[in-house]
């Protein structure tokens, strides 16, 4: 059973209707869903009572100079997707599992007229993306904790491309002790390697084959820390990155860090980060890969 609310009150009214046990998972999306969007629906679809998928273009994360209008809005196929999916499940057409898409109309059902709270998280937030996308986590966070408030999950589900922001939401819910699992997914990839992203189709040809220099430098590096002791291993790394961004300037940023914190690696560190965020054209495409450190 699936079914698309488009105001808060209408959502409020359908949250008021479920059982006090109900268990509720939450899968926050901007829409344009793939495959690595509907993974996350499907776990929840498996684990929980009622599957919230929201979709909102969430102005607070975009920059003056970014996508904002021309983000894809494509609620009809989003709606068609979950349904497929719903079938692909087995699940009856009426019965105690539920996907229910929360997609407001208006910025106004999330961010009432004259707004002008903000939740943002420190430390975390000042590197990687964060770093020349002032104000974007801060968007994130909001936006998150507006729709944790509304839909009162028991569980929330985000993809692990977005890295940094997974562990901003996971602090942010530890900072306030809200009481939800946050529950972070694999990245889903493309048969070439490209880690799905609703920007992905931006690209031209030839800008998807130069792109795939993301994930393959990501490898390159992982490689390194596997096969070689720390900290010679992160070293190595840190002459291969300083080579790969002064030879090609479409590198945001190419990093190894530590994967706990986000900062630099020492050795206390067991798990390392490997992020990447690469620019073609207008196009910024983020990628990572996670690494166990190797000691002699």
């Amino acid at each position: 059973m699936i079914e698309i609310l488009r105001t808060t009150e209408q959502f409020q009214i359908f949250r008021k209707s479920l059982k006090p046990e109900t268990t509720v998972g939450l899968v926050p999306t901007m829409g344009n869903l793939h495959k690595g969007h509907l993974s996350l629906a499907r776990e929840s679809l498996r684990a929980n009572d009622v599957t919230v998928v929201s979709i909102f273009v969430n102005p607070l994360q975009f920059g003056p100079n970014e996508d904002f209008e021309k983000y894809p809005r494509t609620l009809g196929e989003d709606a068609q997707l979950l349904k497929e999916l719903y079938r692909q499940e087995g699940l009856p057409p009426i019965g105690e599992k539920r996907i229910t898409i929360f997609a407001p109309e208006k910025v106004e059902e999330i961010f009432p007229s004259g707004y002008q709270t903000r939740i943002e998280v420190q430390g975390l937030t000042d590197k990687l993306c964060g770093l020349n996308r002032p104000g974007h986590f801060e968007g994130v966070t909001t936006v998150v904790y507006q729709l944790f408030n509304i839909v009162r999950p028991i569980r929330s589900y985000f993809g692990q491309k977005d890295y940094q922001q997974y562990l901003v939401i996971k602090k942010m819910i530890h900072d306030l002790r809200l009481d939800i699992q946050i529950v972070p997914m694999p990245i889903k990839r493309d048969h070439d390697g490209l880690a799905l992203s609703s920007r992905n189709q931006y690209l031209s040809v030839e800008e998807r084959k130069v792109a795939l220099n993301l994930p393959r430098k990501l490898e390159e590096l992982k490689k390194i820390i596997k096969n070689n002791p720390w900290p010679v291993s992160y070293e190595v790394c840190r002459e291969v990155i300083q080579t790969e961004r002064k030879n090609d300037p479409r590198w945001d940023y190419l990093e190894v860090l530590d994967a706990k914190s986000l900062e630099n690696a020492d050795n206390k560190t067991h798990t390392v980060l490997i992020a990447g965020a690469y620019k073609l054209g207008s196009t910024r495409l983020i990628d990572n890969k996670l690494a166990e450190v190797v000691y002699a």
